[in-house]
């Protein structure tokens, strides 16, 4: 099915792809700001997850594993900012800052002997007939197993935060620490464990760029993907499915601007590369202009004191 020049079937499976790793880092930073905790590391987590991930897929040829020690380097760096807002009480802001500039640099550090590789494919599922469908086959059913994995964290995590007690301890955390440490939780074990989830979730999405969607290592190849996944968890009010829809319209201007370089637009490269961060901005401004920030977690960002 073609539409002004443009094969839509195509754009949209593209657009999944695309998708997929900012959807990871998003989901997982959702978790960790309805636990109360503010980490604007996401870009330094992802980026890490990459380069563990191709290291691991390398020397293993086995995607899956590489998958793996990609979530494992995004919950370290995560374990890291955990340790010092948690118990060594720094500023989130400035911690969160700091871990970002410091996963870019590690990460260059450790990919250094990488770069001329190539890591093992990753196979797409065979869902028998629907794959066959006409249109609808090459659209949703002929991805890797992530693109599916991204959506069922999604409805996991959709599912825990609204139909479960740990859910529901988690968003009690996250509305008002001092209460909940009253009432016998213990805040920084949740907060601790919130955010390891957060850096494997990163790490994930990492790990989706560096071996399936542009399957090489390049330095600083995460290009801005953790500050929008950070942009989407606001846009989505902090809810899960809102999430996908922000990253799944991410995803779309990615492709659209990708396709419109490739058919010769003549529109300036640098105008068509910035129109998707152009679009983050505009959104989170109009979101900025509400009067109340609707699903704010009211501890978010504060520090906790369990002496208090």
């Amino acid at each position: 099915m073609v539409i002004a020049g443009f094969d839509i079937p195509t754009l949209v499976a593209m657009l999944m792809v695309a998708s997929t790793p900012i959807l990871f880092a998003a989901i997982g930073e959702l978790v960790v700001e309805r636990s109360g905790v503010l980490n604007l590391g996401v870009e330094g987590m992802m980026i890490c997850g990459a380069v563990c991930g191709f290291a691991v897929t390398i020397h293993t040829e086995n995607p899956v594993l590489g998958m793996l020690g990609a979530a494992l380097g995004g919950a370290l760096l995560a374990a890291l900012f955990a340790v010092l807002v948690l118990f060594l009480l720094s500023n989130q802001v400035a911690t969160g800052l700091a871990l970002t500039l410091f996963g870019l640099g590690l990460s260059a550090l450790i990919g250094q002997g990488y770069s001329s590789m190539r890591p093992v494919s990753t196979p797409k599922l065979d869902l028998g007939p629907l794959s066959d469908l006409p249109v609808l086959g090459p659209m949703f059913f002929r991805h890797d197993i992530w693109v599916y994995g991204s959506l069922l964290l999604t409805f996991a995590v959709w599912w825990w935060l609204t139909r479960t007690r740990g859910g529901l301890v988690l968003r009690a955390v996250g509305e008002n620490h001092d209460a909940a440490h009253a009432l016998g939780y213990r805040v920084l074990r949740i907060r601790f464990l919130a955010i390891l989830f957060g850096g494997a979730c990163a790490g994930l999405g990492g790990g989706y760029l560096s071996l399936i969607r542009v399957p090489q290592w390049t330095e600083g190849m995460t290009a801005g993907a953790g500050w929008i996944a950070l942009a989407i968890v606001v846009f989505a009010s902090w809810r899960p499915w809102r999430a996908v829809l922000g990253a799944y319209l991410f995803g779309g201007v990615t492709v659209l601007q990708l396709n419109l370089q490739a058919r010769g637009v003549n529109i300036p490269v640098q105008y068509l590369s910035m129109a998707p961060y152009v679009i983050t901005i505009i959104v989170l401004v109009l979101i900025s202009g509400r009067r109340r920030a609707r699903g704010v977690p009211g501890s978010l960002g504060r520090v906790f004191h369990a002496s208090s």
